[in-house]
């Protein structure tokens, strides 16, 4: 008797120390809503949750609110509602058309002892770009290579505020040097940047794909390539002055050509995953929290001949998923993120050609993530639209005229600050890039051909002149220069006008 009272004492609370542990402490809301457009700025990031949390374990380690130009964003906390509503106020503004993320990780517990569920929380959204166009003014045509030096081969680049001083940089990647090459902004308004700073960054051969990120947590982004003669993946610790640590370099399978950042276990920070053509496999590389990556784990798309890569949200439910493009098949999937590391392949859809390259991105306004992917020796371009469940329709290819030669490059961003996302599209044959209108329903028309020195690679839409619209940096692989296109303002001319 004296025993069944001890009992029932040690169950007065809510939940039994003998019974059932507390169900897992779960997000009910968020403001910016998940995959939300045209969000300020400044905007504050609130996070509903389902119970009082236990304020103490929302750390800098297991809240992470960062931008893919900015880095990770200094900010206050404010608790209300109970300690059930986490008010962040970020202590900048976001720059303009910046996808931010904000990563919670399964350390953030209730009051009850409960944990956030498996695979933690993360939140996308994109900031508003300011009013623009789809005229530009070339203002500057910039050489990577070094003064009377050999070919770099270009391939493209990342663009992000590497130093810190509020004013958005570029960083060249290069397939035959092997190496990065950082163009510091002159931080003047003029738009323009330094010449390469010296010495590169050694990195892998023939790196092509990239992506930033803060890995060890330090406050400076870091960047990751894949590298398709090495096999390997690239990674360089930023140092935050416009240099980076000596890289790590990790073997995957043969012949990496996409590259992905996200948070795949819940713990906050950032895992990387790649797809290897001729390995014909996905490969995960699991971050320490410290910016070193372990050996790869494969794992199988479903697809054959894995080459292009994104990541996003694909069914709104706070864990990033992957999509896969596959040549061989021409199809691409999206997996979706089981929060453990795993992943489950969801039914193909028809990708029109062999994927090159793929962005992800709302393109007609239903804060579901659709897909526009560059279909290369197909010579075509497609938008696959997202069901919001994980699911794709299949691609619908858009008219692009004549002369489309190995579309290599796909690029989103509200270029006319409209509230849409526009589409640049890189034709290596065809030595032009395709500027495309987005008529706010996915439905796209082009409206600029820009031609290149020899053969575009990679186009680039961020704000290099801090005047709130996005502009261009457009690289020539061959002639290993970026173009830097200011934005002007509102088309003058018909559809399809050709400029030097």
């Amino acid at each position: 008797m004296r025993a069944s009272v001890v009992i029932r004492l040690l169950c007065a609370g809510a939940f039994c120390a003998l019974g059932t542990a507390s169900p897992a402490l779960e997000v009910s809301g968020t403001s910016p809503a998940q995959n939300a457009g045209n969000v300020a700025r400044d905007a504050a990031v609130v996070i509903d949750f389902d119970r009082p949390v236990n304020v103490a374990t929302v750390t800098n380690a297991s809240l992470r609110v960062w931008g893919r130009s900015g880095g990770r964003m200094p900010g206050t906390i404010a608790w209300s509602n109970g300690d059930r509503r986490l008010s962040f106020a970020p202590g900048r503004a976001f720059f303009p058309g910046e996808l931010v993320h904000v990563n919670l990780s399964t350390a953030i517990a209730g009051t009850d002892g409960s944990s956030l569920r498996t695979g933690g929380w993360t939140l996308n959204y994109l900031t508003v770009a300011g009013p623009g166009g789809f005229e530009f003014a070339l203002i500057d045509s910039v050489s990577v290579r070094s003064p009377g030096g050999p070919a770099t081969r270009l391939y493209g680049g990342n663009f992000p505020d590497i130093n810190h001083d509020g004013w958005i940089d570029y960083i060249a990647v290069n397939e035959v040097s092997a190496d990065l090459r950082v163009l510091l902004n002159r931080a003047d308004g003029s738009g323009r940047v330094h010449p390469v700073l010296q010495p590169p960054t050694p990195i892998g051969v023939e790196a092509s794909p990239n992506e930033v990120g803060d890995f060890n947590d330090d406050g400076w982004l870091d960047m990751a390539t894949a590298n398709a003669t090495s096999h390997s993946v690239s990674v360089v610790l930023g140092r935050g002055d416009g240099t980076f640590a000596p890289q790590q370099e990790v073997p995957v399978a043969t012949s990496p050509h996409g590259l992905a950042v996200l948070d795949v276990d819940g713990d906050a920070d950032l895992d990387l995953v790649v797809a290897s053509y001729n390995g014909n496999t996905m490969s995960l590389l699991r971050n320490a929290g410290n910016g070193v990556f372990g050996n790869r784990v494969d794992f199988d798309s479903g697809g054959d001949g894995e080459y292009a890569l994104g990541y996003g949200d694909m069914d709104n439910d706070g864990r990033v998923d992957l999509v896969v493009g596959s040549q061989n098949d021409q199809r691409i999937r999206v997996l979706r993120n089981n929060g453990d590391g795993t992943f489950t392949a969801q039914p193909a859809a028809l990708a029109r050609g062999r994927p090159w390259m793929l962005a992800v991105g709302d393109v007609n306004g239903d804060r579901f993530l659709d897909v526009a992917v560059a279909n290369g020796t197909s010579n075509n371009a497609a938008i696959l639209l997202g069901n919001g469940d994980g699911s794709l329709q299949a691609g619908v290819t858009v008219n692009l005229g004549t002369g489309v030669s190995t579309l290599i490059a796909t690029d989103l961003g509200d270029l006319d600050g409209d509230g849409d996302l526009d589409w640049v599209l890189s034709s290596f044959g065809g030595a032009r890039w395709y500027v495309l209108e987005n008529g706010g329903a996915g439905n796209f028309s082009l409206v600029r051909q820009i031609t290149a020195p020899q053969a575009a690679s990679c186009g680039s839409l961020y704000d290099f002149d801090n005047d709130g619209d996005l502009d261009m940096a457009l690289a020539d692989e061959l002639a290993d220069v970026v173009r830097l296109y200011r934005n002007t303002g509102a088309l003058l001319f018909a559809n399809g006008f050709e400029v030097p």
